[in-house]
C-alpha cells in the first residue's frame, strides 16, 4: 500500500513561511564544563527551517532524525554540521536552532565557604543560511541596591532580585562561565543558593556598599565587552523586580544600537 506524502503537496497561496518545525523539544545535551571538562544537561530545542511558497508543509519527523546524530558530542560544537545537514535534508534555504538549558556551577559562600551547585538559563541560538551564525547567552540572577534610596533614606534602602541577561557572538571561544563572572562582578551583591547567617550579613552589607542602578548595570558589562577582542557583537539586558513598585526596572544596551537577531529568550 502506498502512503500519501501530504506534506510534499503543491501550495497555490503563493506564501513564503519564514520558519516552520518543531519546539519545545526537550533532549539531553552535552556542553563544556571549563572546570570539570563535561557536563551533561536536558536542553529545551527549536528547530525550524523555511518554506518556500509552491510546497504545503514540512516533514517533522525529520527534524529528530537529524537531530539524534549529534547530541551526544558537544553539541555547541556540532551546531554548524547540524544545520547544514538539516537544510539538505529538507530542501531549504535557512535552518535554525535555538537551545536553552540549565547550566549547573559550584558557588562558594563568602564567609561559611559552604559550596553549593547554583543553577544559570543559559543558551546557543544559531543559525545558517548563506553563512553560519552562532549566539551564545546566559540570564544571572544578582542583587542591586538602589543609589537613589540609599541617598535619600536616612537608614536602609530597597534592594531587589535582577536578572542580567548577556547574549554575543565570538571570534574566538568564550566561555558560559566567564559570561556569569561578568554579570556577577557588576552587581551589587551576588546571589548564593545556600548562606548561613555570616553570609548573609556580608551580602547585605557588601551590596549596601555598592549601589546599582539598571543603568549603571548595563553600562558595565557594555565596556567591558567592548574592550574584548573575542567578542563579535554583543547585547545586554538587565531587568530589576522591584521590590516597591508594582513594575520592574529595565535597561538594554548593544555593540551596533539595534536589538539582537536572537528570537527565543532564556526564561527570565
Amino acid at each position: 500500500m502506498t502512503i500519501p506524502d501530504i506534506q510534499s503537496q503543491a501550495d497555490d497561496r503563493h506564501v513564503n513561511i519564514e520558519k516552520v518545525g518543531v519546539n519545545s523539544l526537550r533532549y539531553p545535551i552535552v556542553v563544556e564544563d571549563r572546570d570539570n571538562k563535561v557536563q551533561s544537561t536536558v536542553a529545551d530545542l527549536n528547530i525550524y527551517v523555511d518554506l518556500p511558497h509552491h510546497r504545503r508543509g514540512t516533514h517533522m519527523s525529520r527534524f529528530v532524525e537529524v537531530l539524534n546524530q549529534y547530541h551526544q558530542d558537544f553539541f555547541v560544537d556540532q551546531l554548524e554540521k547540524f544545520l547544514v545537514e538539516l537544510k539538505e535534508v529538507m530542501k531549504a534555504q535557512a535552518a535554525y536552532v535555538d537551545v536553552s538549558f540549565p547550566y549547573f556551577m559550584r558557588k562558594t559562600a563568602p564567609v561559611s565557604k559552604i559550596a553549593s551547585l547554583m543553577s544559570y538559563d543559559c543558551c546557543f541560538n544559531a543559525k545558517y543560511n548563506d553563512t553560519y551564525e552562532l549566539w551564545i547567552g546566559v540570564v544571572v540572577p544578582v542583587t542591586t541596591l538602589c543609589p537613589c534610596s540609599k541617598e535619600i533614606s536616612e537608614y536602609g534602602a530597597h534592594n531587589q532580585r535582577t536578572n542580567i541577561t548577556i547574549r554575543l557572538c565570538y571570534h574566538e571561544f568564550i566561555w558560559l562561565e566567564e559570561l556569569i563572572e561578568i554579570a556577577e562582578s557588576v552587581a551589587s551583591a551576588q546571589i548564593y543558593p545556600l548562606l548561613k547567617r555570616p553570609d548573609e550579613k556580608y551580602v547585605t552589607e557588601h551590596a549596601y556598599e555598592n549601589p546599582r542602578f539598571v543603568e549603571d548595570i548595563v553600562r558595565e558589562i557594555a565596556g567591558i565587552l567592548k574592550n574584548d577582542p573575542r567578542v563579535k557583537k554583543f547585547y545586554v539586558e538587565a531587568c530589576s523586580f522591584e521590590s516597591i513598585h508594582a513594575h520592574n526596572a529595565y535597561a538594554l544596551v548593544s555593540s551596533d544600537g539595534v536589538l539582537s537577531p536572537v528570537t527565543s529568550s532564556p526564561t527570565t
